[in-house]
């Protein structure tokens, strides 16, 4: 049996050790309380002009709209240096 690769599929490798970091990283960089949700997903994109992985992270501050932050990098790869200040 052929199997066609699904590129929006999870990948199947967890990196909650380096999710976390992610995540404590944009709370100190935005000066976060503890009541506002921080969410890092891994995406793949095959339309023109995106990147085949990018790292999309979501700050969902309550009564807001979501704040969207793109990495244009895995989440393996990414560092401190790759996100905003302030």
């Amino acid at each position: 049996m052929n199997r066609l690769a699904n590129p929006l599929a999870p990948r199947g490798l967890a990196l909650p050790e380096k999710t976390r970091q992610i995540k404590l990283w944009v709370r100190r960089a935005c000066g976060l309380d503890d009541d506002v949700v921080v969410s890092v997903t891994e995406l793949a994109c095959r339309k023109n002009g995106c990147p085949d992985i990018e790292t999309v992270i979501g700050i969902m501050r309550p009564g807001e709209k979501i704040e969207t932050i793109r990495v244009k990098k895995a989440i393996a790869d990414v560092t401190s240096h790759d996100l905003p200040r302030g």
